[in-house]
């Protein structure tokens, strides 16, 4: 283990990140009771460009307004290649209310791009006085952005998640689709004669899982287009999950259930890994480094596997 020790990222639940447009009041109090963990009111892409003020004196108000309980409460600013994002910035800031947790930026490129809202924010708080320290997510969607991916994570202590932005994330690398997120019909292997399709999303989601995991900031996937795809979805989350991301958006209601499926550890596991947490602090007492459990050999790198699914449990439990 190196000297410097891995931050823990946030201990917040994070397992779906509900996506609605700042321009549809109607879908904001739906929004606030649904079982979402976090909710993102968007200013971005669902919003078109004649609507952008409106839709940000809408999410200001419903900062004021909406009883959104004990969600995290994000709002999705727009890209700092745009004119609207620094009064998206100023106004969430100097308006809102303090119900407002977080501002999610798109289309980083480079850390770079984080301090230059960070200053902002920072100013603006400063002034205002606002008693809340807003927290940013990012969102990489850009070949510049997997290129800086590290750099990104680690470029202000407000960052607290970060998630992968499937389809502008396709169209800066130039892959040839249009599919959101899930396997791709041309990304296959060949043997024998059969076809068996990969995860052509693998590697930047890896890339993304050690970047956060070093800097203590919540890695997070991003959308799946086809919400008529149930099994898709959850073929996945349960692939992001498995690589150590802890949630993932939902762009429609029911996406929000199949989410918190995957992402809230089954009682089997959580009482397998409670098992092996007393099988060895049993090996611990005998002077053990290590023991037998069900067969295989568990150590004290399986007591760190374990206390991850029961701290999340835990979590969950007491939402």
């Amino acid at each position: 283990m190196s000297f410097r020790i891995q931050p823990a990222a946030p201990a917040r639940p994070n397992r779906c990140q509900l996506f609605g447009p700042g321009s549809r009041t109607a879908l904001f109090e739906k929004m606030a009771t649904s079982a979402a963990d976090v909710i993102n009111l968007d200013l971005e892409d669902s919003v078109s460009p004649n609507d952008k003020d409106q839709a940000r004196a809408n999410v200001i108000q419903a900062t004021h307004e909406v009883d959104w309980g004990n969600k995290t409460l994000s709002v999705r600013i727009n890209g700092l290649d745009t004119p609207f994002w620094y009064r998206d910035v100023v106004d969430l800031l100097e308006q809102a209310g303090e119900r407002l947790d977080q501002i999610m930026i798109p289309k980083v490129g480079c850390a770079a791009d984080v301090y230059a809202v960070d200053a902002l924010v920072s100013a603006i708080e400063a002034a205002k006085g606002r008693r809340k320290r807003i927290a940013f997510e990012v969102i990489i969607e850009s070949a510049a952005g997997i290129a800086h991916v590290e750099e990104i994570a680690a470029a202000s202590p407000r960052l607290q998640a970060m998630s992968l932005g499937a389809a502008d994330f396709a169209a800066s690398m130039g892959m040839h689709t249009t599919g959101i997120g899930g396997t791709q019909e041309n990304y296959y292997m060949l043997r024998d004669g059969r076809q068996y399709w990969s995860d052509p999303w693998h590697w930047a989601q890896a890339a993304i899982v050690a970047a956060c995991r070093t800097h203590g900031v919540l890695p997070v996937d991003g959308p799946f287009g086809d919400f008529s795809d149930d099994d898709g979805f959850r073929a996945q989350a349960l692939r992001s999950a498995t690589l150590g991301m802890v949630g993932k958006w939902a762009i429609h209601p029911k996406q929000v259930a199949l989410a918190n499926e995957v992402f809230t550890p089954t009682e089997t596991a959580v009482a397998e890994a409670r098992e092996i947490l007393s099988a060895m602090e049993e090996a611990k007492a005998r002077g053990e480094g290590a023991t037998v459990y069900k067969g295989r050999l568990v150590d004290i790198a399986s007591i760190k596997q374990a206390e991850v699914i029961v701290r999340q449990a835990e979590m969950i439990e007491k939402i």
